[in-house]
């Protein structure tokens, strides 16, 4: 039986229609929050939206290119007017998005898609809530970043740590800029997590002897799993953690200690 920690309150997940951001969403609305799902992929958007909540009141749905402003600021304004306040919001969007990770082998279209989705999705997002939870003089906005945006990557290239660098750049300045308007904002950072297929592919491919160098240096000896990230999101978005404001968590098992 969950605490319904986040009952009655309103959230945008970006990238949630599968993996990461689908398990943050369906965990939020186990907690008692509505949700709503924005992903570029539409026949994922309405699986995702079926499986959620069959019956549509507590679940909304779109398609939507995070890199897009106009979609971006239509979609937060579509979720205000159904639901009256937006008091979460969760830039789950991105990844590595299969671009190469050796330097000789990226494109200026891998950097930019990369940089666009990760980075300017969440700026975009960010950019339209804000307002909505200064007026409510209420809101939390959780970031997904990685452990490469302040150590480095395993799995992916220079744009992709660059990208989640920036993350906890734009984080740390909009939890400054807005604490007074009660704005918390804060990220959240996993060590490689098996969120889907690719994730799973590029893992094996590492083979046996890579694969446990990788879990020799994590003290809890494991890879962490999509639900205890999802965990650490809620906190974040409840008032358990209502003092917590411009920080990055690491969900890492102790792979890189500070």
């Amino acid at each position: 039986m969950t605490l319904q920690r986040l009952k009655n309150r309103t959230a945008i997940i970006t990238g949630a229609a599968r993996g990461m951001g689908f398990t943050i969403a369906r965990t939020l609305l186990q907690e008692g929050a509505k949700v709503a799902v924005a992903d570029i992929d539409k026949a994922a958007v309405d699986s995702a939206r079926k499986e959620l909540d069959r019956s549509g009141k507590r679940v909304i749905g779109e398609t939507i290119d995070v890199r897009n402003k106009a979609e971006v600021t239509q979609f937060v304004q579509k979720v205000h007017a159904a639901w009256g306040r937006i008091d979460i919001l969760v830039n789950n969007a991105g990844g590595a998005l299969r671009t190469p990770h050796l330097l000789a082998e990226i494109e200026e279209k891998d950097w930019d898609l990369v940089v666009n989705v990760n980075l300017k999705g969440a700026f975009f997002f960010c950019q339209a809530v804000i307002p909505i939870m200064a007026q409510q003089h209420s809101g939390a906005i959780i970031n997904m970043s990685a452990l490469a945006g302040h150590w480095r990557a395993s799995l992916a290239g220079v744009q992709y740590t660059a990208s989640k660098a920036g993350i906890e750049g734009l984080t740390r300045q909009l939890a400054f800029d807005w604490g007074k308007s009660n704005i918390r904002v804060n990220a959240v950072a996993p060590t490689v997590t098996l969120t889907g297929e690719r994730i799973q592919a590029l893992w094996d491919a590492k083979g046996g002897d890579a694969q446990e160098k990788v879990l020799s240096a994590i003290p809890l000896g494991r890879l962490g799993t999509m639900q205890e990230v999802a965990a650490v999101v809620v906190f974040l978005a409840s008032a358990e953690s209502g003092y917590i404001t411009g920080q990055t968590i690491d969900i890492s098992g102790g792979r890189y200690l500070r």
